[in-house]
């Protein structure tokens, strides 16, 4: 099989998106398998290895059986997979309305610009905050998404700090949401409204719904 198109595929399926700007959305997730990463709220360490090899096509022909415009490309952390930015390319001329989850830690230059980027700037509760490349703030425009999961006050105090010394609510859409089970989310949202922040609070939609349950 040739090398030259292919990634390395943990799992395709088809759930409600859960979080940010199209939550409540029919979408089809394409999780790619690898990341350099070991955020300790992280949920998804299955994809950290494993998966199969897939073909950028045979990837096209597994979605279309789903009956959605919507499409999310996460892993792990799919920029860790050279051809994933083909991926996401192919996917935008197929008319797709195309997000990435990315951890921020690579740069999103390359990235296809009709392509939302969701970047999850890592707090210091996550342990990977000095991964954070902070260079990719000034690639980032209205389409882009900004994700902060907060661990505890400290990470909400820093957020703030870091969303003021960037001016990151100027670029583009913040989103705070509390890490499962480490902060209560209606302390996280009274303390939003305290300091009339100019943030986006937001509930994990999928973990409401099927918690016990990954691939949902």
């Amino acid at each position: 099989m040739s090398k030259s198109s292919r990634l390395r595929i943990t799992e395709i399926f088809y759930s409600l998106q859960g979080e940010t700007r199209t939550a409540g959305w029919p979408t089809i997730f394409i999780r790619l398998t690898g990341c350099p990463l070991r955020c300790s709220y992280c949920d998804t360490e299955y994809a950290f290895q494993g998966g199969d090899w897939m073909e950028i096509d045979d990837i096209v022909e597994n979605i279309q059986q789903y009956n959605t415009p919507h499409v999310t490309v996460t892993g792990g952390e799919p920029l860790a997979q050279k051809n994933c930015l083909a991926l996401l390319a192919r996917l935008c001329d197929l008319n797709y309305e195309v997000s990435l989850e990315t951890s921020g830690a690579l740069s999103v230059k390359e990235v296809d610009s009709r392509v939302s980027r969701v970047v999850d700037v890592k707090t210091p509760g996550s342990g990977e905050s000095d991964k954070n490349l902070f260079d990719n703030f000034a690639l980032l425009n209205q389409h882009d998404q900004l994700k902060f999961v907060i661990c505890d006050r400290s990470d909400y105090e820093w957020s703030k700090k870091i969303i003021e010394q960037y001016e990151l609510t100027d670029i583009c859409v913040c989103w705070f949401s509390s890490s499962f089970d480490q902060v209560d989310a209606v302390e996280l949202a009274d303390w939003i409204l305290k300091d009339q922040l100019n943030v986006r609070f937001q509930l994990q939609l999928h973990k409401i719904l099927w918690a016990d349950e990954p691939g949902r």
